[in-house]
């Protein structure tokens, strides 16, 4: 695009049309990544105009290029086009903290040290779907991922493995697993330049990734880290953060109790906005409100960051062999990751009444195919049933 054109738009959008629109987006934004990437697209590019197709798609797939959530730094770069640096703080603001709220404010109810019974049952029945909502984010990478790899046996095999890896991390070793994830795009790199001497390289880039997972952290900072981690080291789409944040949550730091995560995956999921949120429940359970926020901005802050500083790069990002390379590996590794996760979410069921309730929602998902949303509240509504009904929760 051009500066006189990129002008032209500056000048007939104002401020107050970003804070209504992206405020808006964010409230009926219920769904996840998909929803918030049609309804920017039906705004910015069919009914508004200020953006055009082609543009619209490129900045799509430059931000899938990008760690941390996508459709947020998506929602940030639209903006970013209307109105510069200031457009875009200001839309990428509107488009988090609606939502923000909500899940703050459902986070005292459901993390409270004596709620009441149907609150226990609806956490525990949402909390029971969470599992197979997992392996759907999971099932819905795979098309597009597996379409990117073309027909050549040996790039099916390294597609495979990388799946295998990830899925197996999610599982097994929770705060290693973006490393995993790290290593799986290095090795499709170095497959694809077939050069040893770059190997070595992307090795050495890995062991100061590796030595800063070794570090002992403890209270804020440790908060911090694990938010960090979240907005930075993240991609792949806003499910992937459930596995890196829970070894973290429930085993090391002991914010919260497996059930009690389970439930802050479930308010992530049926609140608007970025799925990415999950994080300030966890903040939340570290250190109440302030820490809910910080862990927020801390994960949010570099997806303003990615936008500001390479959104005029996008078109060179997108085309760039190394780093379409990179996410060819890292991108597989990922979904295996976000299906792994589904083993310890599972492994995390208190009760026997949850696990008929996980198996209605893999069939809702999978055999009815309806959404996650609507799963999620009908898991909720049956576990407020059965604790009325007086079974325990």
């Amino acid at each position: 695009m051009s500066d006189d054109s990129l002008s032209r738009r500056t000048s007939r959008v104002s401020f107050a049309t970003i804070a209504r629109e992206w405020t808006r987006l964010n409230c009926v934004g219920f769904g996840g990544p998909p929803t918030h990437v049609a309804l920017l697209r039906r705004m910015c590019v069919d009914e508004r105009h200020w953006m055009e197709p082609e543009e619209f798609q490129d900045a799509v797939a430059a931000t899938n290029l990008l760690p941390g959530p996508a459709s947020t730094q998506l929602a940030i770069f639209c903006a970013w086009r209307l109105r510069g640096v200031v457009g875009g703080i200001l839309g990428g603001l509107c488009f988090i903290l609606p939502g923000l709220a909500i899940i703050l404010a459902l986070s005292t109810l459901f993390l409270a040290h004596h709620p009441g019974a149907w609150v226990l049952g609806a956490a525990a029945g949402a909390g029971a779907s969470v599992p197979a909502v997992a392996l759907n984010a999971a099932w819905q990478l795979v098309p597009s991922s597996r379409e990117r790899v073309g027909p050549r046996r040996s790039s099916n095999v390294r597609w495979f493995l990388y799946v295998v890896a990830g899925g197996a991390a999610a599982a097994t070793v929770g705060p290693y697993l973006v490393l995993v994830l790290i290593v799986a795009g290095f090795v499709e790199l170095s497959f694809r330049r077939n050069g040893e001497r770059r190997t070595k390289r992307a090795r050495s880039a890995f062991m100061p990734i590796a030595a800063l997972h070794t570090v002992a952290l403890g209270g804020v900072g440790a908060l911090a880290w694990v938010a960090i981690k979240v907005g930075a080291l993240s991609y792949g789409g806003g499910f992937v953060i459930v596995p890196i944040m829970q070894h973290d949550a429930v085993s090391t730091y002991h914010w919260m109790t497996a059930a009690q995560f389970l439930n802050a995956v479930a308010l992530g999921q049926i609140t608007p906005g970025p799925v990415v949120q999950t994080v300030a429940v966890v903040g939340y359970a570290a250190a109440g409100v302030g820490g809910g926020l910080l862990a927020a901005v801390i994960a949010f802050a570099p997806s303003f960051f990615f936008v500001f500083l390479g959104g005029s790069r996008f078109d060179t990002i997108r085309r760039n062999e190394s780093i379409r390379s990179f996410f060819a590996g890292a991108g597989p590794a990922v979904i295996g990751a976000i299906a792994g996760s589904a083993i310890p979410l599972g492994l995390s069921l208190q009760y026997v009444w949850q696990v008929p309730v996980l198996v209605g929602a893999v069939i809702w998902l999978f055999l009815v195919r309806r959404g996650v949303v609507s799963c999620l509240l009908i898991a909720g509504v049956a576990g407020v049933i059965l604790a009325l009904a007086g079974v325990k929760v």
